[in-house]
């Protein structure tokens, strides 16, 4: 297999006139959120899809210019500039049934300076209205003039038919090495500071950053290549409780989900916290998510330069709080960063590597089956209701997350405490550094298995 050299395509057009629809529409994913509401996405979303076998990247971009009541609304047209700047072709939206209108110019004007093909793509042509006020769109000097729907579907082929033709000649594949990589998550409630984080890691300013809470709307893909590997970083929309999720309304219910979809995507999950503000139980909840789906594990308690003037057992005090609220997290790592000055983000990366290193490791038969023989003679098991129990033979099922089988004389439990027992020797073993380990328990062993792992021997019957 090969990695390609792919052209980026950028969607641009003033707000709400339905990019992220037609993004979405071509992506064949719901990577953006679509709401009716103006200043809807923010932040650059990038998907890479395959056209007539020619790969390419789609970016959809904030509304530029028009009328937007989005407090952020001058940080969006920022990002949506230096999107134009970077890509190989664009796709100017516009809104068919409003007509043409004063921002659709103002855009115009701007995609004119980049010097790079441009297409205009007329949306919502299923209504009879815009069929008649197409021509009028001829006006900005572009060609062709598609009409399209993205809403259903109609006229999206005939788009991007022309898309490739019009890519630039010059732009081949090129065979390289492919890469393996780790997807990671960065969540955490909002204002924690995940952009500032997912920035600095970048060395660029990819998300908007700002303390207005929720400024984070879509789930953002970055890729970083960090000592010959590719970590492709996900930032996610900040997680409320349920009940205020409820409250603000549509989109942040959309970003939410987007966020737990993130989760379920992932190699390593990061839980981003506010030091200043300390643990709450909306950080248990969120990273409840992650350890449930069997994801790797690293928590990042950020804004650690404001935690110096407490004092120097500040991190001491602090960790020994998050160990007794976050009790089921024990296993994970925790880092006191500052994304503001960088201190200390580099271990970010060395912490999630090794994660994802270790939620894959597997542990032979013969050598697990020793192990529990040593573990269970020293303490003995015990089921539920006080049952003493011989673990018969264990077995390792799975990785990512390391995953166990017991098979037990007569248990099909076995007390919570000892499964804690047996986790917590695991651990010291063989490390899993980072990652849940799920463990099983049934009956009986294999048939023909004995507790040593080798076959039983037949017995002869008693004669009556």
């Amino acid at each position: 297999m090969t990695q390609r050299s792919v052209p980026v395509v950028a969607f641009v057009g003033r707000p709400n006139v339905g990019k992220s629809t037609l993004f979405n529409r071509v992506a064949g994913t719901r990577r953006s959120i679509v709401a009716p509401i103006p200043g809807t996405t923010r932040d650059l979303i990038t998907q890479t899809v395959t056209w007539r076998e020619r790969p390419l990247t789609l970016t959809d971009t904030g509304g530029l210019f028009g009328a937007s009541e989005d407090p952020l609304h001058a940080l969006v047209i920022e990002r949506g500039q230096r999107a134009l700047a970077t890509a190989d072709l664009i796709v100017m939206v516009v809104d068919g049934r409003e007509g043409l209108v004063a921002g659709d110019e103002e855009v115009a004007a701007a995609v004119r300076t980049t010097g790079v093909p441009v297409l205009l793509a007329v949306n919502k042509a299923d209504d009879r209205r815009t069929r008649d006020g197409v021509l009028e769109f001829h006006r900005l000097g572009f060609d062709p003039v598609i009409e399209v729907s993205a809403e259903h579907g109609t006229g999206v082929g005939d788009l991007m038919e022309a898309v490739v033709e019009r890519l630039p000649a010059g732009m081949r594949t090129t065979a390289v090495p492919v890469v393996s990589e780790t997807a990671v998550a960065i969540v955490g409630r909002p204002n924690a500071g995940k952009s500032s984080l997912v920035n600095l890691l970048l060395q660029e300013e990819r998300m908007i950053v700002s303390e207005v809470p929720g400024t984070t709307r879509d789930s953002v893909d970055s890729v970083l290549t960090w000592h010959g590997q590719s970590v492709r970083l996900v930032d996610t929309a900040g997680i409320r409780r349920p009940g205020k999720v409820a409250k603000a309304g549509a989109i942040e219910g959309l970003s939410v989900m987007l966020a737990r979809r993130a989760i379920e995507r992932a190699d390593v999950v990061v839980l981003v916290l506010d030091a200043t503000a300390g643990i709450a139980d909306q950080d248990a909840a969120i990273i409840g998510a992650a350890v449930d789906a069997g994801r790797g594990i690293v928590i990042v308690a950020n804004k650690w330069d404001l935690m110096k003037e407490r004092g120097p057992d500040a991190a001491k005090v602090f960790d020994e709080d998050l160990r007794y609220r976050l009790k089921f997290l024990d296993f994970a790592p925790v880092l006191h960063v500052s994304a503001k000055t960088g201190e200390r983000a580099s271990k970010l990366l060395e912490a999630v590597d090794r994660v994802a290193k270790a939620r894959t490791a597997r542990v032979s038969t013969g050598e697990l089956n020793r192990f529990i023989a040593q573990i269970t003679a020293v303490h003995i098991p015990v089921a539920s209701g006080r049952r003493r129990v011989r673990i018969l033979y264990a077995v390792q099922t799975a990785v990512a997350p390391p995953t166990f089988v017991l098979f037990t004389n007569v248990a099909t439990d076995l007390h919570f405490s000892y499964l804690r027992y047996l986790e917590n020797r695991l651990r010291e073993q063989y490390g899993f550094f980072g990652s849940p380990i799920r463990l099983t328990v049934r009956g009986r062993a294999p048939r023909g298995v004995d507790g040593d792992g080798a076959r039983e021997r037949k017995r002869p019957s008693k004669e009556k």
